[in-house]
């Protein structure tokens, strides 16, 4: 199958479909097409915590605000599948992640245990400077799974100049943890970089000084009450039971914040 994902509303999707359909019978799924806007990092974050989980398969992410620059087009390989994306590390982390590893280590050659190759495209013949989704990683992504790998089209060629993208480390300290927010899900639930095993057994920890209880589950407390809690993607995430944690936390994507247990 080729996946899609972007962060491109309607119709624009569609259009990429349409260029895939034409070269290719793959099976096409969507991911998702509201990533927030030009956001590498959020959408970084979601893919490394969605595409584990399709078998081998290849995978068109454009979240582009380089879109028209001199910035690189790649075919990462890890783990059975490909990555068709921008030059901007949107594809880095969840290629780690397929590779076994999830972190940014590299061998003793100083190479990573996925491969990256350089999509050569002439700009005097893509239609379109604002478009690439549909001009280049569309038909590379067709074209990527129609032959079996990067390795297979003359376009590509092997590269170990690519743009990096780690997640921040917290700073975690006795008794606390000075985190950051990576992302704020659709249901406004503030997802931070925090490891979830730090408030095992925490009844209750201070968010920037507030008390807030810990809980396995949103509706452990009222509808509209706060609570800290371990998301799915292991990390302390704050929340609202039936409500938007960003808001009642005051936090976005981005912004620091004290943990204290």
């Amino acid at each position: 199958m080729i996946t899609l994902a972007s962060d491109f509303p309607s119709p624009y999707p569609a259009a990429m479909r349409g260029v895939i359909c034409s070269r290719s019978d793959a099976r096409i799924e969507d991911v998702a097409h509201d990533f927030p806007r030009q956001d590498v990092r959020a959408a970084a974050f979601w893919l490394r915590e969605v595409l584990p989980y399709f078998p081998p398969a290849t995978h068109c992410v454009v979240v582009d605000p380089g879109v028209g620059t001199d910035r690189g087009a790649v075919v990462v390989e890890a783990g059975g599948h490909e990555i068709i994306a921008p030059d901007n590390g949107v594809a880095v982390p969840v290629a780690r992640e397929l590779a076994g590893g999830g972190e940014a280590e590299s061998g003793d050659d100083g190479s990573e245990d996925f491969d990256v190759w350089e999509i050569e495209y002439d700009d005097a013949e893509t239609a379109s400077n604002t478009f690439h989704g549909r001009d280049v990683f569309a038909p590379a992504a067709a074209d990527v799974h129609d032959e079996g790998g990067a390795a297979a089209l003359d376009r590509c060629s092997r590269t170990d100049e690519w743009v990096d993208l780690t997640f921040p480390e917290p700073d975690i300290v006795s008794g606390g943890a000075r985190g950051e927010v990576l992302v704020v899900d659709g249901f406004g639930n503030v997802i931070t970089n925090v490891p979830g095993e730090h408030i095992e057994g925490c009844e209750g920890i201070r968010v920037d000084d507030e008390l807030v209880p810990v809980r396995d589950a949103y509706a452990a407390r009222d509808p509209g009450d706060r609570l800290v809690t371990v998301g799915s993607h292991g990390n302390v995430e704050l929340a609202v039971n039936q409500g938007r944690g960003d808001e009642a936390f005051d936090l976005a994507a981005g912004d620091d914040v004290l943990l204290e247990w």
